[in-house]
């Protein structure tokens, strides 16, 4: 039998042999799932995307567009406004065929499942893509305040989360360094730079606020791995979608051009963003110029000459303003706001989500069993601008959240 030191040094240093970026995988898919709330993620489809990889901004309309309001951290919120859709089923997994989703931003803050959320998403969207559907999700004010160390709206549920990530980063390290063989590339450490002390924050949030920090800053694996890879305008079939909204300044200055280097700063590649992009009240994902409940404090012409300069769109589609009676129009069905405060932490409201068909015809889809009969009322095939008949116009009023 072998000396307890023998066994000792075994444990200590396992040789790994040839297979050291096996077991590097194997270690990153089991911090996945201690972190994503169980999921496996499935492989990403054929061709891989690069991190790096420019983003498509301009999509062909599909057969059938979804569009999805802020979340918020609240996973199960998600869950039901997706099975409204019948785009997942019983089973959480994605059932939508060929549908395409695109959810508006504000994944973060005011919750407690934003990591999950990521997850939860970059499954659908492998999955989607094996069937032939796209599942497209996008920056909003509050992906950007994050990146910007702005922890203003974390709730301390979503600083333990915060903090459960950063502790099993650093299990998977102390696991990867027991395989003699597997380089430093595969250990990196995700709180390299960052001092251990912040002034001011108290200490019983201070291992969620620094994990945060590390994971969303410029460059963060977080930040990398999936916000990345957010548009933050994209255009699908005759709808352009915006966290806020788009002002001519926006679309002139290219909108292939605001998502490359929106996605460059969020990998460190790029020092700043301009902020008429991504920062103050007239910026994409802060614009509310827009999502005014009456036409005279909403600037009709000036939305119709921006949609007039992004060829073939005929609709706005955005979020980020609550809509208290839920998804609502205005401008002639040329404004779609679909921020219905869903999330227990921003109103905790019915889901409701915004049903576009392969004619271009409006639809809301919505759990609330008030609204329920009338969303069923059909519209006439070749009714222009149905979209109007199937929201009652005390809908119409909103609340702003200063966030």
């Amino acid at each position: 039998m072998e000396s307890s030191e023998s066994q000792s040094s075994i444990i200590s240093a396992i040789d790994c042999g040839t297979v050291p970026s096996l077991v590097s995988s194997f270690v990153d898919t089991f911090i996945d799932f201690s972190v994503s709330g169980g999921l496996f993620l499935p492989p990403e489809p054929e061709p891989v995307k690069k991190s790096n990889s420019s983003l498509q901004t301009v999509f062909s309309q599909p057969s059938r567009l979804i569009a999805i309001g802020d979340l918020h951290g609240d996973l199960p919120k998600a869950k039901e406004a997706l099975r409204l859709a019948n785009l997942i089923g019983p089973d959480d997994r994605w059932s939508g065929g060929s549908a395409t989703v695109v959810q508006v931003g504000d994944i973060f803050d005011r919750g407690g499942d934003e990591i999950k959320l990521l997850y939860f998403f970059e499954r659908l969207k492998r999955e989607a893509a094996k069937a032939g559907g796209l599942v497209i999700t996008m920056n909003g004010n509050h992906e950007i305040m994050n990146v910007d160390g702005d922890f203003r709206f974390a709730t301390l549920q979503g600083l333990k989360e915060f903090e459960n990530w950063g502790m099993w980063q650093c299990v998977g390290n102390a696991m990867k360094k027991m395989c003699d063989g597997i380089d430093g590339k595969m250990v990196a450490n995700v709180f390299d730079g960052l001092p251990d002390q912040f002034p001011g924050i108290k200490p019983e949030i201070l291992n969620g606020a620094r994990a945060r920090l590390a994971a969303m800053r410029p460059n963060g694996l977080i930040a990398t791995r999936f916000l990345s890879k957010n548009q933050t305008v994209v255009v699908v079939g005759d709808s352009v979608f915006a966290h806020g909204g788009l002002l001519q300044k926006h679309v002139q200055y290219g909108l292939e051009r605001v998502n490359e280097e929106v996605k460059d700063w969020i990998l460190g590649l790029k020092d700043k963003v301009e902020n008429q992009l991504i920062r103050g009240r007239n910026s994409i994902v802060w614009l509310r110029s827009f999502s005014h409940e009456l036409a005279k404090e909403c600037d009709c012409s000036m939305l119709e000459h921006v949609l007039e300069t992004i060829p073939g769109v005929k609709r706005m589609i955005m979020g980020h303003t609550i809509q208290a009676g839920g998804i609502s129009s205005i401008c002639g069905n040329q404004a779609i706001r679909v921020d219905v405060g869903m999330s227990k932490g921003c109103g905790d409201k019915f889901p409701e989500v915004l049903e576009i068909n392969e004619n271009s015809e409006l639809r809301v889809l919505t759990s609330n069993p008030l609204y329920l009969k009338g969303y069923e009322a059909s519209t006439p095939a070749n009714k222009k601008d149905g979209f109007g008949l199937l929201i009652p116009e005390q809908r119409s009023r909103q609340i702003e959240v200063n966030a």
